[in-house]
């Protein structure tokens, strides 16, 4: 990982979410250098466990990690770093939720079942989040309120629409995770 010397401060959160909701795609549309990936090849190991009905044109997962940054100020960096979304990696969430102050969590509208047992590991290391609903092209769209009683979220949990191809729209979603993690400090 690059750490800068000049940096005085910085900021870590995650982007998680259940396999193939754009993780990847979202870190890669805000950080400022070019992400880390460790994406791989689907191969017919996965047959079985990865279930790519949803997306027939997924090629490669991320094994490990994705890992982004984006400056903030002259001395505050935020890293953001996004977790695997199969059941088989989340080993990895807990060396990658240490010194996380938050996560936004990335949810598919079509698929919001897959979105629990996300959930249950984001509560389960008492990480502070916002819910990013992934807008994809052609999928249904449902309004937000509909997303927040499907997944039981509290009303303290802001839910907001994003499309993580979209620089803007994923940026807008870091502001709003990022103004979320102030207001949870004081």
């Amino acid at each position: 990982m690059y750490l800068d010397p000049d940096v005085s401060r910085s900021v870590k959160v995650l982007v998680v979410g259940h396999f193939a909701v754009g993780k990847t795609t979202y870190i890669g549309s805000v950080s400022e250098i070019d992400p880390l990936q460790t994406e791989e090849e689907i191969t017919e190991a996965s047959e079985g466990l990865d279930d790519l009905s949803e997306t027939p044109d997924k090629t490669t997962t991320t094994v490990a990690m994705d890992f982004g940054r984006l400056t903030l100020s002259e001395d505050l960096v935020l890293y953001i770093f996004g977790t695997p979304g199969q059941e088989r990696f989340k080993q990895m969430w807990e060396g990658l939720s240490r010194g996380a102050l938050g996560a936004l969590v990335l949810v598919d509208p079509d698929r919001l079942e897959e979105t629990f047992p996300v959930l249950d590991l984001v509560e389960a290391f008492g990480l502070p989040y916002v819910i990013g609903v992934n807008t994809f092209d052609g999928k249904s769209q449902f309004p937000l309120s509909e997303v927040c009683e499907a997944l039981n979220i509290s009303e303290e949990t802001p839910v907001i629409d994003c499309d993580v191809r979209d620089q803007d729209s994923s940026m807008q979603a870091l502001i709003t995770l990022v103004k979320h993690l102030l207001s949870s400090l004081g």
